[in-house]
């Protein structure tokens, strides 16, 4: 990954009251999560661009016992995790990237959510997809969220974003915000996104869920 946007100061502060505002059904895709890998064979789970450390705060908390690795670039976010995170013995947090992971060690399950999307499709998306599936054992569930759609599919849908808002927010900032998803953001087509996968050693993905231009996927390493 050549790229990498970093969450610094008030943006890594702000971060969980952002996607708690901005994404539909967030906490609900977080708590199920656990449970949507819960029949994976091993125990050991690579957390890719872990942020805070929300989903990795849903899997300590699950009934499976997983040993837990959460990378991410960005130091702010890191301390967060961390402080979070403290009290568990099964938690391990590396602030880089995955390629500064070694090969050597392979994980049973991987999770890369609201990642992608800051990623250009010039080999950036690519190269992490790689990077993720190097790390994998075979078989290894993946599960992705991202903002996903081809340029007319984005534009509809946040249409529908706009009207799923809290209330109160200020409409320039909603404004702005979704004019940055637009015109700023680098989403792919689900076409796209499932070629991706494939050429990064994955089995086509599974859309399980959506809510507006938030889609899930999950997938398998070959």
């Amino acid at each position: 990954m050549n790229t990498v946007e970093l969450f610094e100061n008030e943006r890594a502060t702000g971060y969980n009251q952002f996607v708690e505002t901005w994404i539909p059904n967030y906490s609900y895709f977080l708590e199920r999560l656990p449970k949507l890998l819960s029949e994976t064979k091993g125990s050991d789970l690579l957390v890719v661009g872990c942020g805070t450390g929300n989903e990795i705060e849903k899997f300590v908390q699950a009934p499976k016992r997983w040993n837990i690795t959460g990378v991410d670039p960005s130091p702010d976010m890191i301390k967060q995790a961390s402080e979070k995170l403290q009290p568990y013995d099964n938690v391990t947090l590396r602030e880089g990237l995955v390629s500064d992971l070694s090969t050597d060690k392979k994980y049973d399950a991987a999770t890369l959510l609201l990642v992608l999307h800051f990623l250009d499709d010039n080999g950036n998306k690519l190269n992490l997809l790689k990077d993720i599936g190097d790390r994998l054992v075979s078989g290894a569930p993946f599960v992705l969220l991202d903002i996903t759609g081809d340029r007319n599919q984005i534009k509809q849908n946040l249409q529908v974003l706009r009207l799923l808002l809290p209330d109160g927010l200020e409409q320039e900032q909603v404004s702005s915000r979704l004019n940055r998803i637009e015109k700023e953001l680098y989403a792919v087509s689900e076409e796209r996104l499932s070629t991706l996968c494939q050429e990064a050693g994955f089995e086509p993905p599974l859309r399980f869920f959506q809510s507006s231009i938030y889609i899930g996927w999950l997938t398998r390493k070959k």
